[in-house]
C-alpha cells in the first residue's frame, strides 16, 4: 500500500530553510543529515521516504561542494578515491552486520567518546591547522585512506549520523591534513556513499520528488555558500562548525536514547 503524502504550503516554508541550513554545514564540517532528516519527518514524511528524499536532496547539495572543492585544488584525489572505494565496502558490510546485531552499544560508546573528540579538537590549537600530509609518502596516505574509508563506511551503514564529521577528524588526526583539504577529501567519500544509496532509492521509487526537487535547490545554495566560505575563511571556520557538528551529533544520540 502506497504512502499518501499531503503537505501544505507552511510545510515546505518550514522544511525548506533547515535543507539550506543541513547544506550550509554539511559542506564546512559534515552532520547535515542531523539537520534535514529531522525536518523531513517532521513535515510527516514516512522514514523510508525522508531517508530517500534526504539522500536525493543531500547527494544533489554534495555535488556542487565537491565541484567546488575540487576546482579549488583543496581534495588529495588519490586518496580520497581509495577512501570513496572502502567505504562503499564497509557500508555493505556494516548494513549486513547491523541486521545481526543491535547498534545500542555504539550510542553508549558515542557518549563517551564525542565528548572527548570534541575536546581535544578545542584543545590541540595545531589540528587541522596546516596541511602537513605530504610528510606521509603516498603509499601510506593511500593505505591509511582506505583503512578509514572501510571503517567509517561500516560505521556509516551500521549506524550512520556523523560519518562525515568523523572522517574529516581521521584525515586530521592520523594523516596531518588541513581542516578545508581533509573537508575536501570528506566530500568525494560523501558523495560516492550518497549516490549508491540514492540509486538504490529511486529504483524503488521511494523519493518523494515535489519535496525533494525543491529541497535539492535548497541543498545546492547551501552547500555551495558553505564551499565558497571555506574556500575564503579556511580552518578558522571548520573548526567551530566542526565542533557544533559534534554536538548536534551528541544531541541526536540523547534523545534516540531517551525516546527509546
Amino acid at each position: 500500500m502506497t504512502d499518501i503524502i499531503a503537505l501544505t504550503p507552511l510545510d515546505y516554508a518550514i522544511v525548506l530553510p533547515f535543507i539550506f541550513l543541513a547544506g550550509l554545514i554539511d559542506s564546512i564540517a559534515g552532520g547535515g543529515g542531523l539537520i534535514s532528516l529531522p525536518a523531513y519527518v517532521a513535515a510527516g514524511l514516512p522514514m523510508h521516504t525522508a531517508l530517500a528524499t534526504n539522500k536525493f536532496s543531500s547527494a544533489c547539495g554534495t555535488l556542487f561542494s565537491t565541484a567546488n572543492y575540487l576546482r579549488a585544488k583543496m581534495i588529495d584525489l588519490p586518496v580520497a578515491g581509495s577512501s570513496a572505494l572502502l567505504a562503499l565496502i564497509g557500508s555493505f558490510i556494516g548494513t549486513r552486520t547491523v541486521l545481526l546485531i543491535s547498534s545500542d552499544f555504539l550510542r553508549y560508546l558515542l557518549l563517551i567518546v564525542i565528548p572527548v573528540v570534541a575536546v581535544v579538537t578545542l584543545i590541540r590549537k595545531d589540528l587541522g591547522r596546516q596541511n602537513r600530509s605530504h610528510l606521509l609518502q603516498l603509499g601510506i596516505r593511500l593505505l591509511l585512506g582506505s583503512l578509514a574509508g572501510l571503517v567509517i563506511g561500516f560505521y556509516d551503514g551500521f549506524f550512520g549520523p556523523g560519518t562525515g564529521t568523523f572522517l574529516i577528524l581521521v584525515y586530521a588526526l592520523l594523516m596531518h591534513y588541513d581542516f578545508v583539504v581533509a573537508n575536501g577529501n570528506t566530500k568525494v567519500v560523501n558523495l560516492a556513499s550518497n549516490l549508491a544509496a540514492l540509486t538504490a532509492f529511486l529504483l524503488a521509487g521511494k523519493v518523494y520528488f515535489p519535496l525533494g526537487i525543491p529541497a535539492a535547490a535548497c541543498g545546492i545554495a547551501g552547500n555551495l555558500i558553505g564551499s565558497k566560505l571555506v574556500i575564503l575563511k579556511g580552518n578558522k571556520l571548520i573548526k567551530p562548525i566542526f565542533v557544533l557538528a559534534l554536538i548536534l551529533l551528541l544531541g541526536r544520540i540523547v534523545y534516540d536514547l531517551l525516546s527509546r
